[in-house]
């Protein structure tokens, strides 16, 4: 059978329900989200008359439950017409509705009985064929789909999504006895492609993969802490960002999370896994006292207001106070420092950084290595209950709770052999197939040979191949063949991607602007001269690009090298200028940050292939600056100019105006759709929902582009207002300043804006040369450096990393 999606509905509207019903809606896939009828009036309904019969009343809670979805933050949408996508209903009006669904989702509470009784109501109405998938994270799939039909038992496997379903990456997919092979085929791949997630397929065993490894691992970081005396601040200190885990750490999560579904968790996990020695982890006397005594007292953490931490606000500023584990107390914030930690926190090798801190005999290396050697033994004890290999394992952990490795990443990171013999020295029962592992020779969990990932299998007692998704296209493992790198310096490279394709990698700290970059986009430009299909512009950082080095150019400014600085800014714009009238075609590919110079060079590109997770803006007004590589042009070029070539009846203020704002406030786009809606990307442009899969789409776009004959525009023109435009711009400038929204300097910033994106005091309205409005981003943006107050705005950003208003 075939299987497509194209119509889903959603059971259960609370957070899990709704948000996954959003993030369908930025896929693309319509749903209706259902939840229960009220059985009494609230307060208001009944000072409106209502009664129990209205339809306002019948959808009051999937209504609310939507609704607080919508106000959530980070925002659970791409952008607000997506909301459009979903269709809200009850469960007695219009249970009908889920008869027209190709994926049927239960995300109703946490209890078998509730879950059973919805999957008969749904057994009963199902169109034959449609997948049916429970939300659970932790019940057994296997007595939830109990009594159900053949079609249904077939069709049926549970769907663990993260919360928030849009930004955490993973989906843990749980087949049961009866489901049918090409479902989870099927399920696996719509879910990888279109909506974007790292799947991993876990046993239908307590709590899965990632929660059951969570819950126990995460207890025992409370219980020793307890033990040996730490602080919230100092668990959080040492479980953050330094070993490679997210900044919200131990606390900040449970906060996050609340306390008493960690208790319910807890409290649901314990008797689920009697044969598992490590639950009595969950059960820790002192732990046990802590939580119980902190959901008497309310503090459940962010939902109430409070609990590890509390936000206070004390002489107009806002603080964190820190939960003070012996006397329930909160207290003022302190700053936990550990020697070590300061040490080696600059290690920019996770693992490297991971295998020092374990090194170090201070309290901070003591408890790091505690923690995480019994968090790689504990991972090595669910396999193969939970999952039969390591790359689940790992894959869940790092996608589940953004940790940069997962557990047996970081045993290799810390040497095996080592590992295992100082956790045997601290009377550790090390996990036996790991002992076997090495007794055989075999000293890491994973390894590359002839290219190639492979890791070790405990059951086969050797190592196998990881499976390979073609749509993934690593640029370490083609660098590792020196053939396939055609040009180097210290901040790019020129990797040949195959088929003709070229890549161009920024790998610049923050892949941030500087000279070496600029030329090997000259270098790269040279090269599609030759027997090159195309260009990709994309790297795998942590970000696309962050602008130009701004040390760099705070320095020059400084010490008043303007002809310098004058050169650099024309080789900028004269760079991304050449790939944009490049004789073949030539693709960006951003991600994550893009911002200031990195909007610029995604926007030189012949078209743009970007990750969903885009967040693209012009950013130079926070440092005292405009754009001045070619965003303002292109902004007038994709914004502007089409309203007055395609309507020339229309009036184009409105859309200057909409630009001007955009850069003025340094605005930045929420997610690559918001920023097609900006004028960033065209509808030409494809957004990619799976990062992992940006390169080679963009790859694919340019094989497109050169297979049905790509030929560059011919030397473009853009819409210049003028002065009547330029008019209307400074109106707006004084009405900020004089409502005390703009300081002087703001107002300074904003008018040099105003005058390039009008292309001067032109005396009217008229056609220019692109060159024309670079010549004036240039000549602004070299003005402004000479300015004390962007100067002060530069280093205030260097230092902080937050912009200055002066």
């Amino acid at each position: 059978m075939t299987y497509r999606i194209d119509r889903v509905a959603v059971i259960g509207a609370g957070t899990m329900g709704a948000a996954i019903a959003a993030h369908l809606a930025n896929a693309g896939i319509p749903s209706y989200l259902l939840d229960i009828v009220p059985r009494e009036l609230t307060p208001e309904e009944e000072a409106k008359g209502l009664t129990l019969d209205d339809p306002e009343v019948r959808n009051r809670i999937v209504r609310q439950g939507w609704e607080r979805c919508l106000k959530a933050r980070p925002p659970n949408l791409f952008t607000a017409d997506r909301a459009e996508y979903v269709t809200l209903g009850n469960l007695e009006d219009n249970f009908d509705w889920v008869g027209e669904a190709d994926w049927i989702i239960e995300a109703v509470v946490e209890r078998l009985d509730i879950k059973q009784q919805v999957m008969a109501r749904i057994d009963e109405v199902r169109k034959p064929g449609s997948i049916v998938s429970t939300n659970t994270s932790g019940i057994p799939i296997h007595q939830i789909a109990e009594g159900r039909s053949d079609d249904f038992q077939a069709h049926f496997l549970g769907t663990h999504f993260f919360n928030p379903p849009r930004y955490l990456k993973l989906l843990e997919v749980i087949p049961h006895e009866r489901t049918l092979p090409e479902v989870l085929t099927f399920m696996k791949e719509f879910a990888t492609r279109t909506l974007g997630k790292g799947v991993v397929v876990c046993k239908d065993r307590p709590n899965f993969i990632a929660n059951r490894f969570f819950s126990v691992t995460g207890a025992y970081i409370i219980n020793y802490a307890l033990e040996h005396g730490y602080t919230v601040k100092e668990v959080d200190t040492l479980t953050g960002p330094v070993i490679g885990r997210p900044k919200t750490a131990t606390f900040r999560l449970l906060d996050l999370v609340g306390l008493d579904v960690m208790a319910h968790v807890n409290n649901n996990l314990y008797p689920a896994i009697p044969h598992d020695p490590y639950r009595e982890q969950l059960k820790h006397p002192k732990t046990v006292a802590l939580i119980e005594g902190m959901i008497e007292r309310g503090l459940l953490g962010n939902k109430a207001g409070q609990g590890f931490y509390k936000r206070v606000t004390q002489d107009g500023k806002r603080e964190f106070w820190e939960l003070d584990l012996e006397t329930l107390e909160h207290k003022p914030p302190t700053k936990a420092r550990f020697e070590s930690v300061g040490k080696h926190k600059d290690v920019e090798d996770v693992g490297e950084r991971i295998k020092r801190l374990c090194a170090e005999t201070d309290r901070a290396g003591e408890f790091i290595w505690r923690i995480i050697s019994f968090a790689l033994n504990y991972a090595a004890y669910i396999i193969p209950e939970v999952a039969d290999d390591i790359l689940s394992v790992d894959n869940a952990v790092k996608w589940g709770f953004n940790h940069e490795l997962g557990p047996f990443e970081i045993w290799d990171a810390l040497g095996v052999p080592e590992t295992v013999e100082r956790m045997e020295a601290d009377g550790m029962e090390v996990t036996p197939w790991v002992k076997e592992m090495l007794a055989a020779g075999h000293t890491s969990f994973y390894k590359r040979e002839d290219g190639r990932l492979l890791y070790y299998d405990p059951a086969r007692k050797d190592y196998v191949a990881a499976e390979v998704d073609p749509r993934i296209i690593l640029l370490k493992d083609l660098k590792a063949d020196e053939r396939r790198v055609i040009a180097e310096n210290p901040s790019a490279s020129l990797v040949d991607l195959g088929d003709g394709v070229l890549c161009l990698e920024f790998h610049s700290k923050m892949n941030s602007l500087d000279t070496d970059i600029f030329e090997m986009m000259v270098r790269a430009r040279e090269e599609l001269e030759k027997d090159w299909v195309g260009l990709v512009i994309g790297n795998q950082g942590e970000h696309f690009c962050a602008g130009a080095n701004l040390f760099l150019v705070g320095m020059a400014a400084q010490q008043g090298e303007w002809e310098q600085l004058e050169a650099i800014v024309k080789q900028g714009q004269d760079a991304i200028l050449a790939f944009r009238y490049s004789p073949k075609p030539v693709v960006s590919a951003p991600f994550n940050m893009v911002l200031g110079g990195g909007a610029e060079v995604m926007m030189g590109a012949s078209a743009i292939c970007a990750a969903a997770e885009s967040y693209i803006g012009q950013v130079e007004v926070g440092v005292g600056l405009i754009p001045a590589a070619g965003g303002c042009k292109e902004l007038l070029r994709r914004v502007v100019s089409p309203v007055v070539r395609y309507a020339p009846n229309a009036d184009p203020l409105p859309f200057l105006q909409k630009i001007f704002e955009i850069v003025a406030l340094a605005k930045v786009a929420g997610s690559a759709e918001e920023a097609r809606q900006w004028g960033f990307l065209t509808q030409a442009d494809r957004v990619v929902m799976n990062r992992d899969h940006l390169l080679h789409e963009a790859k694919r776009m340019v094989l497109e582009m050169a297979e049905s004959g790509y030929r560059p525009p011919i030397r473009e023109r853009v819409w210049a207002m003028g002065a009547n435009g330029l008019a209307a711009l400074e109106i707006m400038v004084w009405g900020m300043k004089e409502a005390g929204w703009a300081s002087e300097h703001d107002a300074l910033i904003a008018d040099k804006l105003a005058y390039v994106l009008c292309g001067g005091k032109l005396s009217q309205p008229q056609w220019v040369d692109d060159r024309y409005i670079l010549d004036l981003e240039r000549e602004a943006f070299l003005s402004l450096l000479g300015e004390q107050k962007t100067l002060e705005r530069i280093w205030h950003m260097l230092q902080t990393g937050k912009p200055l208003r002066n």
